[in-house]
This record gives structure tokens, C-alpha cells and sequence, in this order.
């Protein structure tokens, strides 16, 4: 019975726990093609508000890819490279088996930046919210909460 209940708890924290920071690039999209194939639906909507893309153009992706986690990946790279979906499946469709470092240097992330780090590193978020953010809360992001604003430290307050 236990096994039973520590089982059913795990499968509920995969679904619902908003999926950010794994061990690397290949856990997370692990995790994002469970929540997905729970829930497609779902999982359409979540990709839809999170980058601002049209409902029917997500479906659209998803259903010109290998896996779910591929429409997740072909968002979040057009994000980091400032390119529009259709130009990363352009690269993404012959360069598939290379995997997604090699495509995110073909769309122009430097092997070097932030951005590719953070993707080789699995330090992704899907969370279905605008942004991505994982914690969209006060004193989160440049500058809130820093000292940074106008007038701070002027003697104006």
C-alpha cells in the first residue's frame, strides 16, 4: 500500500510541479514529454500563454515533430535566438539527430552564452506562464529590489 501511495505522489509531483532546472538537457525534456503525453491539450495551452504564440500554431509544431518536447524546444530556441518558429524547424528538421546544441548554434546562440549554457545545462523552465518565469513575484528580475531606480539613494524619497 505504501508503494502504492509514494508511487501515485510521485507521478502527481511530475504532472503538476512546474518543470525548471534538472540535471540536464535530456531530464528535462524528459519531464516535459510526460506532462505532455498526460496532457495535450494542456501541454499545448501551457507552450501557447508561455511564449505567446497562437494555439493553432503550437499545434501546428507539435504535430511536425518527432516528440512534445521538440514544440517546447523549437519555442524556447526561437525565444533565446529571436527567430520565429518556422525558421528553427527549418534547422531543426535536417539537423535533428545532431541534437539541440547543434541547432542552437545554427540559429546563432553562441556556444559560450548564457543561453547555451542554460539549454546544455537543462536550466529551462515550463511553467505555462507568460515569460516563463518560474516565480514571477516581487523582487524578481534587473533591477527590483536592488537599489536601481529612479531616485533611489537622492535624498527625494
Amino acid at each position: 500500500m505504501k508503494r502504492l501511495v509514494i508511487g501515485t505522489l510521485t507521478i502527481a509531483l511530475f504532472l503538476f510541479a512546474p518543470l525548471a532546472a534538472f540535471a540536464s538537457l535530456d531530464d528535462f525534456l524528459s519531464r516535459v514529454n510526460i506532462e505532455a503525453r498526460a496532457d495535450m491539450n494542456g501541454f499545448s495551452a501551457k507552450i501557447s500563454t508561455q511564449f505567446g504564440v497562437a494555439l493553432p500554431q503550437v499545434q501546428a509544431v507539435i504535430r511536425s515533430v518527432s516528440e512534445p518536447a521538440d514544440a517546447f524546444m523549437v519555442f524556447q530556441l526561437g525565444q533565446m535566438a529571436s527567430r520565429p518558429p518556422e525558421r528553427v524547424l527549418a534547422v531543426y528538421k535536417p539537423n535533428k539527430k545532431k541534437g539541440w546544441g547543434a541547432i542552437a548554434k545554427e540559429l546563432g546562440i553562441k556556444p559560450g552564452s548564457a543561453e547555451f549554457h542554460a539549454l546544455k545545462a537543462g536550466n529551462l523552465s515550463f511553467t505555462g506562464r507568460p515569460g516563463g518565469d518560474d516565480d514571477a513575484g516581487p523582487g524578481r528580475g534587473k533591477g527590483k529590489g536592488k537599489g536601481h531606480g529612479k531616485g533611489h539613494g537622492r535624498g527625494n524619497d
